[in-house]
C-alpha cells in the first residue's frame, strides 16, 4: 500500500525550511534508504508544502516520519495528515487497471 503525507506551510515556507533542511533531509534519506519513502518533493507555485510517497502495511512509518520531522517539531509545517493512496498504473500498482 501507498500512504501520501502531505505538508502544509505558509508563504514564507521556503525561507524557514532552510535552518533545518539538513537534519530533513537526513531523515529522508534514512526513510528511502530503509524502502519506506519513494518520491517526496516540495509543491512549487506556491512552494507552500511537500508531499511525500511512503510504502508499507499501514500509515505508521509515514506518522513517525512526520512525527519526528524537524519541519514538524520546529513549527514549520503548520498542518499535516497522511492518506492512504491506491494507484491503479505502474509496475507496483496496488489495484492494477492498465495492462490487465
Amino acid at each position: 500500500m501507498y500512504f501520501l503525507l502531505f505538508y502544509e506551510a505558509d508563504d514564507q515556507y521556503a525561507t524557514r525550511r532552510a535552518p533545518h533542511r539538513p537534519a530533513h533531509l537526513d531523515l529522508v534519506r534514512a526513510a528511502h534508504a530503509r524502502g519506506e519513502l519513494v518520491q517526496a518533493g516540495a509543491l512549487a507555485d506556491p512552494v507552500d508544502g511537500s508531499v511525500l510517497v511512503f510504502k508499507g502495511d499501514s500509515p505508521d512509518v509515514a506518522i513517525a516520519f512526520a512525527q519526528q520531522d524537524p519541519f514538524v517539531t520546529e513549527g514549520i509545517v503548520k498542518r499535516w495528515f497522511v492518506r492512504q493512496w491506491t494507484t491503479v498504473v505502474g509496475p507496483d500498482a496496488t489495484v492494477p487497471t492498465i495492462g490487465v
